[in-house]
């Protein structure tokens, strides 16, 4: 980030505002490998990525978790819900602030989306792509069966992560949910696919076992789709693998790289 001038191992989670983007920083800095970017769900705030951006600090990397833009501490940046395009080009200027230079990009959910998309726009530059549990399925036959799927996942996933849930949704607010529900379904029926087959970098698809959101042949969809995609299931887990088992996610993402 631009406002540190000097090397120095920062503080647990520090926070600054980059680019107008609340975002919190793990692990060494200035990196010596490329930074792990961590891009989180719908109407979220990166805080439900903590837990893993801790676990990859822990083995050296440095991990960058931004509040996307229109989302909890980053709300106030749009004054609606962005589309991916808006979004990605929201993130290009943020990371350009960040001076951080190569990176792997992890997403959740519909983060996804966006990680896609910013892959396909910058392959060069994300140079790995971790998908964790991809939302949304562009074969749900509806918008409602969407919704379902988000309620049936919720009981679970741990007590702890749906009260960050419901602190960020509260702070985001149900405009800003429901206006950014509507742009991810564009996207996942229209240009998501194309993207994904666009991507000219390794891809790795993360799924819970017991994931509702993302039921198993989207999954495998997904993975199928990049020139060079896989897929890794990970049992007793829901659609937040990444919160719940944040240490064997962790590990599952170093093998990756």
């Amino acid at each position: 980030m631009r406002r540190s001038t000097v090397a120095h191992r920062p503080r647990d989670g520090e926070a600054a505002r980059v680019a107008g983007l609340y975002t919190r920083r793990f692990g060494p800095w200035p990196p010596t490998e490329p930074v792990v970017v961590l891009l989180h769900g719908l109407g979220l705030s990166g805080r439900y990525f903590y837990p893993l951006a801790r676990e990859l600090a822990a083995v050296g990397r440095s991990v960058l978790v931004p509040d996307l833009p229109g989302s909890a501490r980053s709300r106030a940046v749009v004054r609606r819900a962005p589309d991916t395009e808006t979004t990605v080009r929201a993130l290009l200027r943020w990371y350009a602030a960040a001076e951080a230079g190569p990176c792997v990009v992890v997403a959740n959910s519909v983060g996804c989306q966006v990680a896609v998309a910013l892959a396909a726009e910058r392959g060069p530059r994300v140079q790995r792509l971790v998908l964790v549990g991809p939302a949304l399925d562009a074969t749900a036959p509806s918008a409602g069966r969407q919704l379902l799927r988000l309620l049936l996942d919720a009981p679970k996933e741990p007590l702890a992560l749906l009260a960050l849930v419901a602190l960020d949704y509260l702070v985001t607010g149900a405009a800003r949910f429901a206006g950014a529900f509507r742009q991810a379904r564009r996207d996942a029926l229209g240009p998501f696919t194309a993207r994904l087959r666009a991507v000219r970098v390794p891809v790795l698809v993360v799924r819970g076992a017991g994931d509702s959101v993302a039921p198993a042949p989207w999954a495998e969809r997904v993975a199928a789709e990049p020139s060079d995609g896989r897929l890794a299931v990970v049992p007793a887990s829901a659609h937040a693998v990444h919160f719940s088992r944040p240490g064997l996610t962790a590990r599952l993402i170093m093998d990756f790289l």
